[in-house]
């Protein structure tokens, strides 16, 4: 595995990247990093963690929204369990730190 130096918001991560997957890591940081700048931008929030569960809740709405036609029946079952999984996780989160979005 190889590791990869990035940028998101103006931090550096160290990230392992799979051989060949240097592409669409990069993409994904580009999309995080957007994500992120845009709603540190709006000035409404100014915590990084705050703005990574954010991004991060923002980034999994949008991927509810592709074709269903885009997936096999199997993958569209490991990916809404994935995706539930992920908004459980965030949700207890958010309850610890007593904040609603």
């Amino acid at each position: 595995m190889k590791q990869i130096e990035v940028q998101i918001m103006g931090q550096g991560y160290v990230l392992g990247c799979p051989e060949g997957g240097e592409t669409r890591l990069s993409e994904a940081v580009g999309k995080v990093d957007q994500a992120m700048c845009k709603i540190r931008d709006a000035g409404k929030i100014k915590a990084r963690d705050r703005i990574a569960v954010l991004a991060a809740l923002n980034l999994a709405f949008d991927l509810t929204d592709r074709p269903a036609t885009s997936l096999d029946s199997t993958d569209e079952g490991s990916y809404n369990t994935d995706l539930h999984q992920l908004l459980q996780r965030m949700d207890a989160v958010l309850a610890r730190d007593n904040q609603l979005i």
